[in-house]
């Protein structure tokens, strides 16, 4: 732990998404799939730490010049330091005044954040030589709680609370330890075949392959039209039946009247939930639109663009959502996720995080394996998209509608050497090739 942080190295890292319309929604129709990279580099020259946090293009340099700025509040600290009080060196990191004044705690300074924060976990987890799930589920409730800032969430859970809602579930952990030993902590759903660019044809030839892989649970990307979404619906489950749950995700497209009106169209499909149906920041919004749909069985999930703790708080207490779906980069890094998964089990909220992105699977699965075993929620489910998949050293796998539990020291995401020269931007070969290009060049969407 003598190891002590020397510099930092954040390189801007675009993957060409949009080539086959992997990653289209009705908000976001062409997006290329990005990664704000940082390696944090210590004395020990072995002992690295890996962090990113994700984007979908134009606007990654910046999230990349966040991550500069905070990251030098790290260089030269002493790694024992700044894991002995992890919810101390949180509030340091975000305590910048001048970048804080930037957000505060929200937009692309906390994505910068989230990425360093990140790559600490990693660079701890790896110094240990365990996962950080398992770096996470070894820890005592005091050491858990103590990771944690309570400002702005003392009026929704205190430490003491906390702490006693952990001690409860101590008995029960070796239980929930061993059914990620066996990889069948946390089931997976695809939004894979969902894609709203994807042909009808395309669409059905993926979920055909995933059902032989194992696979049970899709999610769909609804809002562009409603005509459209009612044929791909219904060619959804013709293929799946209405025996597997489907889910659907609208991107914040519409108004919260439009979003009733359009919901009660689809609910013969019997989606289990519909995902931000409207602005991720309208707490009264998704309050008044689960009230519509709760009679027809329909949930609303929300969390993806949620930027921090204090919206979750508002989101929870007004009983806004059925679903909380986490997103380890827009929140400030695993000290802010924790201190939404207690909010979550304090208000019986089950906890689906978010997990779109290159990396963001990678993350994710430690913290639906946290959310579980740590914390006693209902056996995980997680969103798995495997775009690129290859371009990461330590990819999530699946087997039998599981995701296999991460055994690797870290937080599994660190970027291939070979995947940095091509897809670094704008140097990298790819974006130096003629449909590299073709795409830097062409409409700005």
């Amino acid at each position: 732990m003598r190891a002590t942080t020397k510099a930092s190295l954040s390189t801007d890292l675009r993957f060409p998404t949009s080539l086959d319309q992997s990653g289209s929604d009705a908000m976001n129709p062409a997006g290329d799939y990005s990664s704000a990279y940082v390696i944090l580099r210590t004395s020990k020259q072995e002992l690295n730490g890996h962090g990113f946090s994700f984007t979908i293009k134009r606007g990654n340099d910046l999230v990349c010049a966040a991550i500069r700025y905070t990251a030098e509040r790290l260089v030269g600290k002493n790694l024992a330091e700044l894991t002995k009080d992890m919810g101390k060196t949180w509030r340091y990191l975000v305590g910048d005044s001048q970048l804080r004044w930037l957000g505060p705690e929200k937009g692309v300074v906390h994505l910068g954040l989230s990425a360093c924060v990140n790559a600490l976990w990693d660079l701890w987890a790896r110094y240990l030589a365990k996962p950080v799930w398992q770096l996470v589920a070894e820890m005592t409730p005091d050491e858990f709680v103590r990771c944690i800032d309570f400002r702005y969430i003392l009026d929704a859970i205190t430490p003491d609370e906390a702490i006693d809602m952990l001690k409860k579930l101590e008995d029960t952990k070796i239980d929930r330890i061993r059914d990620a030993k066996n990889n069948r902590a946390v089931a997976a759903y695809s939004t894979q075949a969902g894609w709203l660019g994807f042909s009808d044809e395309k669409m059905i030839g993926k979920m055909q392959s995933m059902l032989e892989e194992g696979f049970d649970k899709f999610k769909l990307k609804v809002g562009g039209s409603l005509e459209d979404d009612i044929r791909r619906l219904k060619i959804a489950r013709d293929v799946i039946g209405y025996d597997k749950m489907l889910m659907i995700d609208a991107n914040q497209v519409w108004s919260v009247p439009e979003a009733i009106e359009y919901m009660l169209k689809l609910v013969p499909f019997k989606p289990v939930f519909i995902e931000e149906p409207t602005s991720p920041d309208d707490i009264l919004g998704h309050a008044a639109i689960r009230a519509a749909l709760k009679p027809f069985g329909v949930g609303v999930a929300t969390g993806e663009h949620c930027q921090n703790r204090v919206v979750f708080k508002q989101l929870l207490q007004s009983g806004a959502i059925d679903v909380c779906q986490i997103d380890a980069c827009r929140l400030g890094g695993v000290n802010e996720v924790l201190s939404v998964l207690l909010m979550c089990k304090k208000f019986n909220v089950p906890v689906v995080p978010h997990s779109g992105g290159i990396g963001l699977n990678e993350y994710t699965q430690h913290l639906a394996l946290i959310n579980y075993i740590s914390l006693g929620g209902e056996r995980g489910l997680l969103e798995h998209i495997n775009s690129f998949s290859e371009v990461i050293t330590h990819p999530v796998k699946v087997q039998n509608g599981y995701f296999m539990t991460p055994w690797e020291a870290g937080y599994s995401v660190e970027y291939k050497h070979d995947a940095i020269r091509k897809y670094e931007y704008p140097q990298g070969e790819f974006w130096n090739s003629v449909q590299g290009l073709a795409i830097r060049n062409g409409p700005k969407h």
